[in-house]
């Protein structure tokens, strides 16, 4: 992820640079990347109060688990976690430790999503916690992905009525998951999004999409936009910087294709790992051939950070050569992120060219649609306009 948390809404938090965190915090005894090994009989139980038992996990023989909520299918033996560090195995049971448990609460624009074909101008209460199935070298929001929530805290209980209630009383038409991996929040975003969907509030979510189908399908009636990130288009990228897999987050833009939930695509352009011009063009023509040439495509511009700072910010005319190749592919919509001020901020008209959203980087400064069309051609535009 490289969307950092925008405005706080006070809730009993403090912030730490670009981040929040809770007052209280605890700490356990880490594991390997693949499991946080906690002992049943260790204080941290009664602080994180297990009352949400997690969805898609099968039991195993001697009190073992099988997740199977994304594409690692996590064994998780009694007392331990799996990857992401947010669902625990006690007595045989698998628990989502994090449920209800924000480490970010916000009110952003839905252009940093991003979501660019959404309610443009409107804003989005935004959540996010501990925990993620990747291991992304650059992960902007590392503080709260690649930790634990004994590291980071919570802001807890936040339970899905009132997140619905904050966003009433907020006055924001959308909840969005975000900052960390939705993947691994599972449970909340689904009972929020149940809710939410009851109480005429749209729900979206950013994630590496690296969902398993059943629960990805599960999830999709209760959504009304997605944004994946395709971080690149070979396996040895996926393999080299993030330790995960490509194939598990095509099926997933697929499967959020074939269910018609709306769909933006988000490619962090990586100096040297992921910048080649044909392996570019390859997922451009992937997305128009199998996603739909109306599949807004944005092109983000990357800064070191993480655990790989041995690289230079991308250049800006990388991104627009990337811009060029997507044009050419067929793309109707494509942007550059992170490159404020850029001409490719704003829509344009993929029949008259005529600006039909002019943006400067997250702010929304003029719409030149009707109902979802151009004024001046009437070209029907791709999106959630209203």
């Amino acid at each position: 992820m490289d969307r950092l948390p925008g405005r706080l809404i006070a809730i009993g938090l403090i912030t730490v640079g670009a981040f929040v965190i809770a007052l209280n915090m605890s700490f356990i005894t880490r594991g390997s990347d693949s499991s946080e090994r906690v002992s049943s009989a260790t204080p941290h139980l009664e602080e994180i109060n297990l009352e949400r038992e997690t969805m898609f996990y099968e039991r195993l023989e001697n009190n073992a688990v099988r997740c199977n909520i994304c594409f690692r299918n996590c064994v998780i033996q009694e007392g331990e976690r799996g990857f992401c560090r947010n669902r625990e195995n006690v007595g045989g049971t698998l628990y989502n430790i994090v449920y209800g448990k924000p480490s970010a609460v916000m009110v952003d624009p839905v252009e940093k999503e991003p979501q660019f074909h959404f309610l443009p101008g409107s804003r989005i209460l935004c959540l996010g916690s501990a925990g993620c199935n990747f291991r992304c070298r650059y992960c902007h929001n590392w503080h709260l992905s690649q930790r634990s929530i004994e590291e980071i805290g919570h802001s807890g209980p936040l339970p899905p009525e009132e997140v619905v209630n904050m966003a009433k009383r907020q006055n924001v038409p959308t909840i969005s998951f975000t900052y960390n991996e939705p993947t691994s929040l599972f449970e909340y975003l689904y009972d929020v999004a149940k809710l939410a969907r009851a109480e005429g509030i749209r729900v979206i979510f950013h994630s590496n999409g690296s969902m398993s189908p059943e629960p990805l399908r599960a999830l999709l009636p209760y959504v009304d936009s997605v944004t994946i990130d395709l971080k690149g288009f070979t396996d040895e990228f996926y393999e080299k910087v993030s330790d995960a897999q490509l194939a598990p987050v095509k099926r997933t833009l697929e499967i959020i294709r074939e269910e018609g939930v709306w769909l933006e695509v988000v490619n962090l352009v990586v100096p040297t790992l992921n910048d080649d011009a044909n392996d570019i063009r390859r997922m451009c023509e992937y997305i128009n051939d199998t996603l739909g040439a109306d599949t807004p495509l944005h092109f983000t511009r990357f800064f070191p950070n993480y655990r790989l700072t041995d690289l230079p910010p991308t250049p800006v005319e990388t991104l627009e050569k990337a811009h060029a190749i997507a044009s050419d592919v067929g793309l109707k919509y494509v942007y550059l992120g992170n490159v404020p001020g850029h001409r490719y901020n704003s829509t344009f008209c993929p029949h008259c060219g005529e600006t039909l959203i002019n943006r400067y980087h997250f702010s929304v400064h003029g719409v030149h649609m009707e109902d979802g069309h151009c004024r001046t051609c009437g070209e029907p535009v791709s999106g959630i306009w209203e």
